[in-house]
């Protein structure tokens, strides 16, 4: 026979092997029920209906009547124009209730009880985006759908990307509009009042900037042509940069740059002391395209 300290010395292992199970089954019996309790709510979110527009296309199926099962594009009025029900107005209806609306003209028309109808969106409205992003393209808009949304779908921009992008716009009466959405506000300063939701037939234009080119000789560490981006601009102290910098050999109070007239042709001559805008008491220079910077 064991002493009573014995039987509870032998004992005690197996109570502490009997609280870990216990522990883990409730642990795992939590994240199970966390789990369906997560599936619950994921199954109670509502599912946004999306509205027919002009150029979707439905795939109709009607099981009592098989010869008018269909696939239809929407017209720009808004309608389709089916196989002996002639034309019957779609847009602005989710599927649902343009199901509904067939099923009731198929009742009064064809049927004396229940008709079964589906209609399937096999084609949704599109935007078009163009110019500087990895994938231009047309883009189906389903749902609500924002310019940044699309244009994550079309890749992102690309370092060609200009600052402004342009979202062109049918108007009712018409006309085109032209909305202008700056890029550096809208991606980095977070302005999700600029992060407008588009509109079907949308053009979103991410411009391309254009590499542009000044030229700077002389006394410079890497002589040469000097790129840079139009909408960016390039300044004489920047372009003097890029070029390595002066050498100990340079006039800096004697520099020109050489500039062609857009009007006349002709060229002028600027003279500039590098030391007083170094020195800040003169700005510094915006150049333009095929500037010529001389450093004696």
């Amino acid at each position: 026979m064991l002493s009573s300290r014995a039987w509870t010395m032998c004992s005690q292992p197996r109570r502490s092997r009997l609280v870990v199970s216990l522990g883990f089954g409730l642990f795992f019996f939590s994240l199970a029920t966390l789990s369906m309790n997560a599936q619950r709510e994921t199954q109670s979110l509502p599912v946004f209906d999306y509205r027919i527009g002009p150029t979707d296309l439905l795939q109709i199926t009607v099981f009592e009547f098989p010869e008018l099962n269909q696939t239809v594009r929407v017209s720009e009025d808004g309608s389709i124009t089916l196989t002996l029900m002639g034309k019957v107005d779609a847009a602005n209806l989710t599927a649902q209730e343009l199901e509904n609306r067939l099923a009731s003209l198929l009742e009064k028309q064809f049927t004396k009880g229940t008709a079964h109808v589906t209609v399937f969106i096999k084609e949704y409205q599109k935007a078009a985006v163009i110019g500087a992003v990895s994938k231009p393209g047309m883009y189906e808009l389903v749902g609500p759908t924002t310019i940044l949304q699309v244009i994550a779908q079309a890749g992102g921009v690309t370092a060609q990307a200009m600052n402004e992008l342009y979202v062109y716009r049918q108007e009712a009466d018409g006309t085109q509009k032209r909305i202008v959405i700056k890029l550096n506000e809208l991606m980095t300063g977070g302005n999700q009042e600029l992060n407008i939701i588009l509109q079907p037939k949308d053009v979103v234009t991410v411009p391309i900037d254009q590499t542009l080119h000044v030229f700077v000789y002389g006394e410079v560490q890497k002589p040469g042509a000097i790129p840079f981006l139009s909408s960016k601009k390039i300044t004489l102290l920047q372009a003097i940069a890029q070029a390595g910098g002066t050498t100990e050999w340079a006039k800096k109070s004697r520099l020109t740059i050489k500039r062609r007239n857009k009007i006349t042709e002709k060229e002028i001559k600027i003279q500039v002391n590098l030391k007083n805008i170094i020195g800040g008491k003169i700005a510094d220079i915006v150049l333009e395209e095929g500037d010529i910077v001389i450093v004696p």
